[in-house]
């Protein structure tokens, strides 16, 4: 959520910020239009208060001073407090209305970008700003894509996936799920070595929740809900570690908190049909390991280089040739104000495919959720900044471990970090 004093003080340059994401998509009028009408209530609202509050001393020290009690000048200032009750008691619901309207309107803005974020109208403008591995892109043309060699290994099963949910779901098949696990493992093996607290977290989030972390109300079609609860499967695994701390106040020298999770997510893709309809790389439901940062707000800039390097780490273990790209401001997630995306080469498309989106959201995920640090001795609090990262996307990591490590004879050589997981070196 965005500052409604920053807006209020600055709207050229909040507004001008919101045009480098899309110019023409996010006016502020009405919101400050709504913000002043609020402040000019509650204006009124306080002098009447202060004047009802006069009143009462008035009728005090008169009464003491000798006044009648039912003569006509007590009764004038009691009339004058009814009509100002009368007015209050309008006063309040009105201004309790706008609030409600400022709040749903805020909700509706995305993050601001950070002034370093590359300024851009959409995904072809984004920048490269890292390449690895290029030693070890596959040197045959002929590499099958992830799903037809996942089936010939008898590893990967959609057909009958499909009979048991719907399309865009996947069994994973003898040591096609032992992979899946054996990666899983590696990656939180390796996220917990380098400082991060593994989190098993619900895999249901309630509405709060998502709302905290920005999925609602924008994303809402784009998640599954229960029916007859005020719950929802989880779209990752970073809406149940932020909200560990909503409403809490945290001790600055609790500060940084790491945390890593393994969770099945779900996501409907609204929008993406026709996109990537075989395979690992767009499913409804995926595993993905994720890594939340809850730091204070100085340090996030280096926090959000360290993140991106911890993901990068599992990509040169398995020696998967991937590439860095600076999102521009035109193709910059919601809540994010900077994001790093982690491409992995596949083989058989001939491109580099999003295998880790790293965000810093700043203050915006801390507003909505009222995540607060404070420092010893000091009075007040502040928000904390939020960053999240996938460490890595599962299924994705799965599929690019398929096509780049093919073997002539058909058979999929595993990596050797994970042959200690497997106790085997070949699918």
């Amino acid at each position: 959520m965005l500052d409604l004093k920053l807006i209020r003080q600055n709207p050229e340059r909040v507004q001008k910020l919101l045009d480098r994401r899309s110019v023409g998509t996010y006016d502020l009028d009405p919101l400050l239009n709504l913000d002043r009408a609020s402040r000019e209530l509650e204006t009124s609202r306080s002098q009447l208060s202060a004047r009802s509050n006069e009143i009462g001393k008035e009728v005090g020290q008169k009464i003491r001073n000798g006044s009648d009690p039912k003569g006509e000048e007590i009764a004038q200032l009691k009339n004058e407090g009814n009509e100002i009750k009368s007015q209050l008691a309008e006063l309040e619901p009105q201004e309790r209305e706008l609030k409600t309207k400022i709040e749903a309107l805020l909700l509706e803005f995305p993050n601001l970008p950070d002034e370093s974020t590359p300024i851009g109208k959409n995904e072809t403008e984004n920048v490269e700003v890292k390449r690895w591995g290029d030693e070890y892109l596959p040197e045959s043309n002929d590499i099958l894509p992830h799903w037809e060699i996942g089936e010939q290994l008898g590893i990967l099963e959609f057909k009958r996936a499909v009979k048991v949910a719907q399309s865009r779901f996947v069994n994973l098949i003898g040591a096609g799920a032992a992979l899946e696990r054996a990666l899983i493992s590696f990656m939180l093996d390796t996220q917990i070595e380098a400082g991060y607290l593994e989190v098993m977290p619900p895999v249901l989030v309630n509405s709060d929740s998502l709302l905290g972390t920005s999925q609602l109300p924008k994303f809402a079609e784009d998640s599954f809900k229960c029916s007859e609860d005020d719950l929802w499967l989880t779209p990752t695994a970073e809406v149940p570690l932020t909200n560990l701390y909503r409403e809490e106040i945290i001790e600055a020298a609790s500060l940084p908190i790491y945390h890593c999770a393994y969770t099945p997510c779900f996501r409907r893709e609204a929008g993406s049909y026709g996109k990537d309809t075989r395979g690992l790389i767009r499913l409804h439901q995926f595993n993905k390991v994720e890594l939340v940062k809850i730091v204070a707000p100085e340090t996030s800039e280096a926090e959000h280089q360290t993140l991106v390097a911890n993901a990068e780490a599992i990509l040169q273990a398995l020696k998967l040739p991937y590439r860095i790209i600076e999102l521009c401001t035109g193709d910059l997630g919601f809540g994010a104000a900077k994001c790093y995306d982690l491409e992995v080469w596949i083989p058989s498309a001939n491109m580099y495919r999003e295998i880790s989106s790293c965000s810093n959201c700043k203050d915006f995920q801390a507003r909505r959720a009222d995540i607060r640090c404070k420092q010893a001795g000091k009075k007040g609090t502040q928000y904390v900044h939020t960053l999240n990262g996938s460490g890595l996307a599962v299924g994705r990591t799965m599929a690019a471990v398929l096509e780049n490590y093919q073997q002539s004879d058909g058979t999929v050589k595993i990596p050797e970090v994970l042959q200690p997981y497997l106790k085997r070196e070949v699918l």
